[in-house]
């Protein structure tokens, strides 16, 4: 046991520890935020006064040198990227010059004002993405607005509505998905450059301008907020999980329609397979793995914040470990809408099996009922006696079969034509009649989820040019100091 408990038998090996403690190989992500944080700062402490324009010079040209090198021609024996750049900076001008890159911040508000940048980059992406799918799900709507199908509540045959209506379901859940990634967009594009370890510096910085070269909204108000908060992060990554869930319960609709008991969608081959051993089969695997990946999301959203919610205030090295998990995140979330794009884009839909889905089961009941009321003025609570009465005789009621009804429930006989009987009971009446605002009946529908995704392109746009913009001025910056 002597043995056994003897200094240096037991723990890790030195390199398994350093292992331990290294991000560097997940840090490729935030290369190039790293490169424009250093640039920027570097213009500011030049502009400050707090770093001869010689130097700054200098620095600035090794980091392009150290750019154009790229993430892998890093020393990969440091704890991250950021000490990496640093060293690879210092052996080209020397430590006295190269040295310099740090003064007046810490590898703290550093990775923290990379990983804002990156991420900010992945929700743009990410809002891009989801725009592709709403474009696709919008197309493909107005092509099936008159295509009949059910609806289901309970995964049981309800009422009618068009496949077209049902496609824009789910473009009316993206939109505000994507305003969700453009308010988590705000929330992170604050800069907590300058803030250093957590207290700030005694340097007379400009917090203003790293913020305005790097393309923030502003600084970060609190120094110790600045370094410590992934409030940001867990924001984002909720924001992917809401957009995922949507994800998911497409896929689920369009696996169960695409099931041969369905039949209403084919899958083009690009995004189907079929089973190594059942030769008749095409299984819709996109959809399905798309639908897993939620679980991916939800995952990373959980584990996110499950390593902040025990943090005491300003840094602490659990951090390191949330980063991965927002990539994680919008990886899952912005492939399944890449792809989804393309199963909608692609997709064949089936105008004879979707019709059959309301051509049993009395989907019409409701709006039978509905008639009742409006026609006779009976109580609606009255109505829904009638046609439930009505629908356990048959589920493909006639005219005669309601008006026999309605005289052994009520008394009274009914005094309604044939065709407005019949009419309610057709699927087609049923979806022209619902005409209230959203329903499958509004015209405008399509027009209307037309002008919603301009208008969030235009949105998207916006935010990508205030990006082009304080790349414009970085690079003036530092092409003036060159």
């Amino acid at each position: 046991m002597t043995d056994i408990l003897r200094r240096g038998r037991l723990g890790a090996t030195d390199d398994e520890v350093d292992g331990f403690l290294s991000s560097f190989g997940s840090d490729r992500r935030i290369f190039g935020a790293d490169i424009d944080v250093g640039r920027a700062h570097v213009v500011t402490l030049a502009e400050c006064g707090i770093v001869s324009e010689d130097d700054a010079r200098a620095i600035l040209g090794a980091l392009d040198e150290v750019e154009e090198g790229g993430f892998d021609a890093l020393d990969g024996t440091h704890e991250d990227v950021h000490p990496a750049i640093e060293a690879e900076v210092v052996e080209r001008v020397g430590e006295d010059t190269g040295g310099r890159l740090h003064t007046a911040r810490s590898r703290n508000d550093e990775v923290a004002t990379c990983i804002r940048i990156a991420l900010r980059d992945e929700i743009i992406g990410c809002m891009r993405d989801v725009l592709a799918l709403r474009s696709a799900l919008v197309d493909r709507a107005e092509e099936t607005d008159d295509y009949l199908v059910s609806g289901y509540t309970h995964l049981q045959r309800a009422q009618p509505t068009t496949i077209g209506h049902h496609l824009l379901s789910y473009d009316a859940a993206l939109e505000r998905d994507f305003g969700r990634l453009a308010d988590a967009y705000g929330r992170v594009n604050e800069s907590p450059l300058g803030s250093a370890a957590f207290a700030g510096t005694s340097f007379g910085i400009d917090r203003e301008r790293t913020a305005e070269l790097l393309g923030f909204d502003r600084p970060t108000r609190n120094s110790m907020d600045g370094v410590a908060s992934r409030g940001f992060a867990v924001e984002s990554v909720s924001s992917a999980l809401n957009a995922s869930v949507t994800l998911s319960r497409l896929c689920e609709d369009l696996v169960l329609w695409s099931s041969h008991e369905f039949g209403i969608v084919e899958f083009d081959d690009a995004y189907a397979s079929t089973s190594s051993i059942m030769p008749q089969k095409k299984n819709p695997d996109t959809a399905e793995l798309a639908r897993g990946k939620t679980a991916t999301v939800h995952g990373a959203l959980t584990a996110t914040v499950t390593n902040l919610k025990g943090l005491p205030s300003a840094y602490n090295r659990d951090l390191q470990e949330a980063t991965g998990r927002i990539w994680e995140a919008f990886d899952a979330a912005r492939s399944s809408c890449r792809v989804l794009a393309g199963v909608i884009d692609t997709a064949g839909f089936d105008r004879g099996s979707a019709r059959a889905t309301v051509e049993d089961g009395f989907v019409g009941a409701t709006e039978l009922a509905d008639t009742l009321v409006r026609e006779t003025g009976i109580a609606f609570r009255t109505a829904h006696h009638v046609v439930a009465s009505v629908a356990e005789q048959t589920d493909k009621p006639t005219a005669d079969d309601v008006r026999d009804v309605f005289r052994e429930v009520t008394g009274d006989a009914l005094e309604l034509d044939d065709e407005r009987l019949e009419n309610a009971l057709e699927p087609r009446g049923c979806v022209e009649s619902h005409d209230s605002y959203g329903a499958p009946g509004d015209e405008g529908l399509v027009d209307e989820a037309r002008d919603a995704l301009e208008a969030d392109m235009d949105t998207l746009n916006s935010l990508e040019e205030d990006l082009e913009l304080s790349e414009e001025m970085l690079n003036e910056a530092v092409e003036e100091i060159r």
